[in-house]
């Protein structure tokens, strides 16, 4: 989720790294949140998880990773987001 460029404005020094997700990993995730938690988040709440999930397979086993749900997945229930089998 974002422009394609770096705003002049954005401060570096306040993350540690850019996680990228595609969109098909986004409506994946938050597809899976709906139907196998109940947690109906919007695209970027997929895209959320989907950079947790990638975060914890590279730091492992026993480590915690915490993914903040940006988005109400409200909106979206007539769009192809949730319109599945």
């Amino acid at each position: 989720i974002g422009a394609g460029f770096v705003p002049s404005i954005l401060n570096t020094d306040l993350y540690d790294e850019i996680i990228q997700v595609n969109t098909e990993e986004s409506f994946d995730y938050a597809r899976r949140a709906a139907k196998e938690e109940g947690i109906l988040g919007g695209i970027s709440s997929g895209g959320a998880i989907a950079a947790a999930v990638k975060v914890a397979e590279k730091l492992g086993k026993g480590k915690k990773v915490l993914a903040i749900i940006p988005s109400n997945g409200e909106r979206y229930l007539s769009t192809p987001l949730y319109n599945f089998e």
